[in-house]
């Protein structure tokens, strides 16, 4: 029986899954020459822009000490990320939020989630997932490599107190050029 369900835009049978995305993030993060390439800034992030597997745009990450992303979603898109050198801290959302006619959210107790990479190991996410990435650590920088499918229409940024969640901003690609 065909689906009735709208596609995403731009995810059809010839976009990449989660785990080949994953599988791209993990495969470049052990990528030793690349990663060494990517210019590291004592103050804030550095990023260099890659092609993604069947489309998809992906990114290579230097996070300085004590940096993070704050609380963010990638507009509809599913992707993946790996460590390629540090470690990183995700704290995700363990719940399906939706991703329009809202600005603020009261969320449920127990939906929390935190989880360490390093070592070139990663995560897939959904087009729903709402997380924060940062370095935890007080002196060493952390790169990564992060791919989305289909490329970012645009990431919704928001502020977090308690169980309260805020939407505070949309973001364009434009603006990360």
């Amino acid at each position: 029986m065909p689906s009735t369900s709208p596609a995403l835009p731009g995810v059809g049978r010839d976009a990449p899954s989660r785990a080949e995305l994953l599988r791209f993030a993990c495969r470049t993060a052990a990528d030793t020459r690349l990663v060494a390439s990517l210019p590291l800034d004592p103050e804030g992030r550095t990023w260099i822009r890659l092609d993604g597997p069947s489309g998809s745009e992906a990114w290579l990450i230097g996070w300085p000490p004590g940096t993070g992303t704050g609380w963010h979603d990638h507009g509809g898109s599913h992707g993946a990320f790996a460590a390629a050198a540090g470690r990183l801290t995700e704290q995700s959302l363990a719940a399906r939020l939706p991703t329009e006619g809202w600005t603020m959210l009261e969320l449920a107790d127990g939906i929390d989630r935190e989880r360490l990479l390093t070592d070139g190991r990663g995560r897939a996410f959904g087009p729903h997932h709402v997380h924060q990435v940062f370095n935890p650590s007080p002196d060493r920088h952390a790169v990564s490599v992060h791919v989305y499918h289909p490329p970012l229409p645009l990431m919704r940024r928001y502020s977090r107190d308690g169980r309260i969640l805020r939407l505070e901003q949309v973001e364009w690609p434009q603006e990360w050029a």
